[in-house]
């Protein structure tokens, strides 16, 4: 939810990585952004997409139905994802019925102050698997004051080999 908080700081040594190989990334922040909730209108079945337009879900959704990976990251409250993800994650609801997220890579990224992050990882690997994203992993680290995160040497690990798994997989497709 921070902009540049623990979350962001755990995402962005993986697209760092992808990036100093040459791969194009991008990092969309929801911290700032309004995100209304599902109405569970169901109008999406017929629209072919979520009917909400007052708010910023879809300029984001436009940039995950662009991307070949998607690097997805949540800080842990009370044991799951915050509440401005689970809005998003919600409306691509509208994206299911055609399957129009399949075929892409993902990666989930939680981060806890002391504990729930396995938790938060299930969420979002959840989501990713509803839309039959092939996993590349997780990443959990740990921290919760600005920059602590930096101090979880094995988080930093992690998220430095899957940003250099991403960049296998990609230069592979590329070849």
């Amino acid at each position: 939810m921070r902009k540049e908080g623990n979350t962001a700081a755990l995402v962005n040594i993986i697209l760092e990585r992808c990036h100093g190989a040459g791969i194009e990334t991008e990092f969309v922040s929801l911290a700032g952004k309004k995100i209304h909730p599902c109405l569970g209108c169901e109008k999406c079945k017929e629209k072919k997409s979520c009917v909400i337009e007052n708010d910023d879900w879809g300029k984001i959704i436009d940039k995950v139905l662009d991307c070949d990976v998607l690097v997805i990251g949540s800080p842990t409250y009370y044991y799951d994802v915050c509440g401005h993800l689970k809005n998003f994650i919600d409306r691509t609801y509208s994206l299911y019925h055609d399957r129009k997220l399949a075929g892409r890579q993902g990666v989930a990224v939680a981060v806890q102050a002391h504990k729930g992050a396995s938790r938060t990882i299930q969420t979002l690997e959840g989501f990713l698997s509803t839309h039959e994203f092939s996993s590349l992993g997780s990443v959990k680290g740990s921290g919760y004051h600005a920059g602590e995160v930096l101090a979880d040497k094995e988080a930093i690990e992690k998220a430095q080999k899957t940003g250099d798994k991403i960049v296998r997989l990609v230069k592979s497709h590329h070849d």
